[in-house]
Order: structure tokens, then C-alpha cells, then sequence
């Protein structure tokens, strides 16, 4: 029970860092779970669990504070979450270490996108087809609906596969492909990390892999990070934490091949 809780504190605390951002932290909730011992099926499963009710308490308050847009959540959510589920159903086609070495993968490209994202360019409305005209605070933003859809629908397959929200990917894809504002995305990618997590735990709890000792204490615990996590996020600029959490992303990465090798 000392090992669950100190395990729970520890979520806690990256579950506000991570819930700033709209990152969701499945990465490092799947990293901590697995350095604690847990086989990588049921740390992927018990990460999504915890991930899904985090998420979910997030999204609440960004949706309170106006930061979230439910259009673009629904359609790109539903995109994500079918492919989360599918994703996680697969997953037990393939051992344990081939699963960490693709979360390595991502968590790296989830690193370098972070890096090198780029600032939201203003964009005019466009009536074409395949191009989504958006207005939030009185704000109009483009969805380039060419670029969302594929690129979350592979986010979602994967992300669901390995256990991880798929944040990372979502929040720089809306700022840089839809022109979302910074906040906005932050906010709307809650959303979309809750519905991920919540069907890529359903795809793995179907091969029982689900360890309810684990994933209902830490849960209980995270909700209140996700809850003061986006409470900080509405007050704070999430620019300024790109950095960090893009260099512990990549140390995450690092930190995963190395406990895959020492697996082996």
C-alpha cells in the first residue's frame, strides 16, 4: 500500500504539470507505473485509467474558463477515440518490449514537436472544401480538416496502443495545422485526451488486463491534479513551460530504452 501511494503522489504532482499543458501525462504516468514494476500491459491500461478521469476533471475547468471548443473537440475526439480503441485492442498482438520501444518513439517525436512548435500565425477564413471556419471569443481560426483528420487518427491508434494520451501531438497539431489559439488548444485537447484514454482503456481492459488495486487509489488521488492543473493553466501563458516539458519528454524517452534493455 506505501508503494500504491507514494506511486499516486507522484502521478499527482506530473498530472498538474502535465494537464497545463493539455498534454494529459499518459507518457509519464505509463514511465512511473513501469519503473514501479508493473508489466507494461497493465501499467499501459492502469496509465490510461488514471489518465481518463484526470482528463476528465481538467476538462471541466477549462470548460468553466471558456477555453475549450466543443466543435472541434467532438469532431476530432471522435477521430481519436475510435482509433484509441482499435489501438489498444492490438496492442496484445505485441510483446511488452516492442510496446516500450514505441512509446520511446513517441515520447521522442513528442519532445522534438514541443521544441519546435512554432508560434500561431494569423489565418484568414477559407471556403473550401475540406476546410473548417471556426470563431471562438470572437476569434476565427481554420481547420484544415486534410491535415486533423489523418494525423489525429494515427495519434489516436498509437496512442492508444502504448497507453498515452496523445496530448503532446494534439495540441501542437491544432495550434500549428488549425491556427487554434495556444489557449484554446490547451483547453479542447482536455476534451480530446479524456475520450482517447477512455476508449484505449476499454480496448485493453478487454484482454483483462485491468488492476483495479492500483488504477482506483491513484485515480482517486490524480483527479485533484487534474483539477489544479487546469486551474493554473487558466492563469498561466503554457508557452512558457514548452520548453521543460519537452526536455523531460525526451528524458522520459531515454529513461524508457533503458529500462527496455534492461529488460531484455
Amino acid at each position: 500500500m506505501l508503494k500504491i501511494t507514494v506511486v499516486a503522489l507522484i502521478i499527482f504532482a506530473l498530472a498538474v504539470l502535465m494537464t497545463m499543458t493539455g498534454r494529459g501525462g499518459g507518457n509519464f504516468y505509463v514511465l512511473t507505473l513501469v519503473l514501479a514494476g508493473l508489466p507494461m500491459h497493465e501499467a499501459a491500461t492502469t496509465g490510461q485509467f488514471v489518465l481518463f478521469t484526470t482528463a476528465g476533471a481538467a476538462m471541466f475547468i477549462f470548460r468553466k474558463g471558456k477555453t475549450l471548443s466543443v466543435p472541434l473537440a467532438l469532431i476530432l475526439g471522435v477521430l481519436t477515440a475510435g482509433m484509441a480503441f482499435v489501438g489498444g485492442f492490438v496492442a496484445h498482438s505485441f510483446s511488452g518490449g516492442e510496446l516500450k520501444m514505441v512509446f520511446s518513439i513517441l515520447l521522442a517525436l513528442a519532445g522534438g514537436a514541443m521544441l519546435f512548435t512554432a508560434e500561431k500565425t494569423k489565418k484568414e477564413p477559407k471556403q473550401k472544401w475540406g476546410y473548417w471556419n471556426l470563431r471562438t471569443d470572437n476569434e476565427i481560426y481554420v481547420v484544415n480538416l486534410w491535415i486533423a483528420a489523418p494525423f489525429t487518427m494515427a495519434t489516436g491508434f498509437f496512442s492508444g496502443m502504448v497507453g498515452v494520451s496523445g496530448g503532446s501531438f494534439l495540441v501542437p497539431l491544432m495550434v500549428l495545422a488549425c491556427g487554434v489559439p495556444m489557449r484554446i488548444a490547451v483547453g479542447t485537447a482536455s476534451a480530446m485526451v479524456a475520450a482517447t484514454a477512455f476508449a484505449g482503456f476499454m480496448g485493453h481492459a478487454l484482454h483483462g488486463s485491468f488492476n483495479p488495486t492500483w488504477a482506483i487509489p491513484i485515480a482517486v488521488i490524480t483527479v485533484f491534479g487534474g483539477m489544479l492543473g487546469g486551474k493554473i493553466a487558466l492563469k498561466t501563458k503554457p508557452k512558457y513551460l514548452k520548453t521543460l516539458f519537452a526536455v523531460t519528454t525526451l528524458i522520459a524517452a531515454l529513461l524508457m530504452i533503458l529500462n527496455s534493455g534492461i529488460g531484455k
